[in-house]
């Protein structure tokens, strides 16, 4: 389930996803390009403004030293004609002023008297280290102050231009990335909208999307598959536990049946028979009782500093003489584990190994208790020299309430391995199990060392 989104979600919900992000990477895009845009008309029209400015201290001192030049060729200011040096100012759209150093004015153009308030430069009138008079320029609202205006002016068409396209190109952008981003976020939630109507065969896939939306894709996906798992383990317990409480009972009623029918005679065969069936049901309440504590021990456990050494040694001081009466020798190898454990617990963990393996084993066979470290791990190795686990049933020895071919003869409900397991991975540790026909079998419990 890879394309279209199962399920039912809100309508336009992705698109307002969609429409939301765009407009922030657009916001962020314009906040980005006005920012730029004020500092480049900042920077900009300070640097015009220094241009104009030295352009201005340039040209009043080209109109001084072209006084200065008229000067030399009468060596005074009487008859001297200033004209050009004027018409030097002029054609910059300028008024020149020249005097003389008592500064009485010797000449200057039309309209200098007029342009008041308007920016002016002086500078002396300098010939062979000696001051003449000084030359002043005032520059209108033409010539170099317009050519300076226009050229800001124009910057500042040319960054709105950019800023428009800019932003533009961010809302396209944006739209697109938007799309690719909410694209995977609808898909997820969609998912999960199925799941929650009751699609129980609902999961995300494969995603085109970052690696964040992947990986929460794969744990929806996880989850589901563990869920799934776990359903249909509970509808295994259901059906088993009915199956396994069917026979007893059917015997029970069967007997007692003939009994009040005068078929049979309550003799004591009789009586014992309808009794084991009675001890029989008593054992499985007994073990689903058990498997109840084992699936709150993770919650419950009180966890203390001890040795799984200790643990592994009193289980098999306790079933000594169940190996001596069934012909089995058992074997310890047993060197220090520190560990940290519930002590009502972890020993039903390790009984429960030597059960089964004094169970299954025949007489005359061997049973060995190894525990010890191994890394940072404590280890414990049940191996028995019984016929072993054909290949096919090796993986669902830890699932509750299922015998293989080899445990329908022997007594038992079928989860005591199931038991072992769930309060196993309670105190954070694995129990696995190794086998070849003919040639028994090994448990291994690992555990986290203290």
């Amino acid at each position: 389930m890879t394309d279209g989104p199962p399920g039912s979600r809100p309508p336009g919900g992705r698109d307002t996803l969609s429409l939301r992000l765009a407009l922030s990477f657009l916001g962020v895009a314009l906040a980005a390009v006005a920012l730029l845009a004020g500092l480049v008309v900042a920077f900009a029209a300070a640097e015009v403004s220094n241009l104009v400015r030295q352009q201005r201290a340039d040209l009043t001192s080209a109109v001084a030293t072209a006084a200065a030049a008229t000067w030399t060729q009468h060596h005074s200011w009487r008859g001297a004609d200033l004209d050009p040096a004027l018409d030097l100012a002029a054609r910059t759209g300028a008024d020149a002023r020249i005097t003389d150093a008592a500064g009485s004015q010797v000449a200057s153009s039309g309209n200098f008297a007029t342009d008041r308030g308007v920016p002016q430069v002086s500078a002396p009138v300098v010939l062979h280290g000696r001051r003449l008079g000084t030359a002043t320029v005032r520059f209108s609202k033409t010539g170099l102050s317009a050519a300076a205006q226009g050229m800001l002016a124009a910057l500042l068409r040319a960054v709105i231009a950019a800023a428009g396209l800019a932003a533009l190109l961010a809302l396209l952008a944006g739209l697109l990335l938007a799309r690719h981003l909410a694209r995977p976020v609808a898909r997820v939630i969609a998912v999960i909208r199925a799941r929650g109507s009751g699609e129980r065969d609902a999961r995300v896939g494969n995603l085109r999307a970052p690696g964040e939306f992947r990986e929460l894709a794969a744990a929806l996906d996880q989850m589901a598959n563990r869920l799934g798992r776990d359903e249909q383990l509970r509808r295994d317990l259901v059906a088993d536990l009915a199956h396994e409480l069917r026979t007893p009972i059917a015997v029970l009623q069967a007997g007692h049946e003939a009994l009040l029918d005068g078929i049979a005679e309550p003799s004591r065969a009789e009586l014992g028979s309808l009794r084991d069936e009675v001890l029989r049901l008593a054992r499985m309440v007994d073990d689903l009782q058990t498997l109840a504590a084992a699936d709150a021990a993770a919650l419950e456990l009180a966890r203390q500093p001890c040795d799984l050494a200790d643990i592994a040694a009193t289980a098999a001081d306790s079933l000594a003489a169940q190996f001596d009466a069934a012909g089995l020798t058992l074997a310890r190898n047993i060197r220090p584990a520190p560990i940290l454990a519930d002590s009502r617990w972890l020993p039903h963990v390790v009984t429960n190994l030597l059960t089964n393996a004094l169970k299954y084993t025949p007489a005359g066979g061997n049973v060995t208790i190894d525990c010890g470290r191994a890394d940072s791990r404590a280890v414990l190795h049940v191996t028995d020299t019984g016929p072993g686990i054909p290949a096919a049933d090796l993986p669902r020895i830890f699932d509750r309430f299922w015998r293989g071919q080899q445990a329908l003869g022997t007594s038992g409900s079928g989860i005591g391995l199931a038991i072992a397991a769930e309060l196993t991975r309670a105190h954070g540790g694995t129990l696995t199990a190794a086998s070849e026909p003919e040639r028994g079998t090994q448990m291994t419990l690992s555990l986290p060392l203290a």
